[in-house]
């Protein structure tokens, strides 16, 4: 595998990856999804119950996704009735990487834009 440093030099070739990798995790629900099958395998109703709002056909659609991407797997069991449950993949454990860098900067980022005297005033306003 190539080092990084090698993209951060070349601009096409970083933004190439930044897309790659976005494709993959884009959208409103796909880390949400991943996030839920991190702690096991689930059953569709278990990460439906784990994701509030979404739906069972919007879910459909984004397991789907996930599973052409290679992220999740889909395992399916010979049992009456017929038991799926979802996992992740190797590359899709390998993302859970990226969700604590994001986790880390959405902490530091809500501390500081709450810091801000904009953000107290509408704290104020608020309660």
């Amino acid at each position: 595998m190539e080092s990084i440093k090698n993209f951060k030099s070349c601009p096409g070739q970083y933004v190439l990856h930044i897309n790659d990798t976005m494709n993959v995790i884009s959208g409103k629900w796909r880390l949400a999804i991943i996030a839920s099958v991190l702690f096991g395998k689930k059953r569709f109703t278990e990460i439906q119950r784990n994701i509030p709002k979404i739906t069972p056909r919007m879910l459909s659609k984004e397991l789907k996704e996930l599973e052409l991407n290679g992220m999740i797997v889909r395992n399916v069991y010979d049992s009456i009735p017929v038991t799926v449950e979802y996992e992740l993949s190797e590359s899709g454990k390998s993302i859970t990487e990226v969700m604590d860098k994001m986790i880390e900067w959405g902490i530091k980022h809500r501390i500081s834009v709450l810091a801000k005297p904009s953000a107290q005033a509408l704290i104020a306003v608020v309660e």
